[in-house]
């Protein structure tokens, strides 16, 4: 290990991350904010796989306290909403690399037939 990151007698500020990005869904939204920036609300439901319209106006409204995603309307018929990481969400961007080349080092097909973890190309996330 390069440098002591453990300190038992204040966990706070590793509890306060954890508050940030636990749950289901929440890490989700971050990685896809992370890859192409802004997103449509449409396109990030669609993008999730078993997500609740109610969880995730939830948790995004919940990230937008925090003041990790930023949301922005436009005033046409029908609603537009686009969400988009903020300079402190995107202070979270390493811990996602890094979640992501552990998955890349750790992870095993379950199928030989499963394909690669090669980048999908940014339009997938379109509505």
């Amino acid at each position: 290990m390069p440098e002591k990151f453990c300190f038992i007698n204040n966990q706070e500020p590793f509890e306060y991350t954890l508050s940030i990005v636990s749950g289901k869904w929440k890490l989700k939204i971050i990685y896809l904010l992370a890859c192409i920036t802004p997103v449509r609300y449409g396109a990030l439901k669609k993008n999730i796989d078993g997500i609740t319209h109610k969880m995730l106006s939830t948790q995004l409204k919940e990230l937008e306290q925090e003041n990790i995603i930023a949301r922005k309307e436009y005033p046409q018929v029908p609603p537009k909403v686009e969400y988009s990481l903020t300079a402190k969400g995107q202070s979270l961007i390493p811990i996602v690399i890094a979640m992501c080349d552990w998955g890349k080092e750790n992870y095993k097909p379950k199928h030989p037939h499963e394909e690669s973890l090669e980048p999908v190309e940014k339009d997938v996330l379109t509505d």
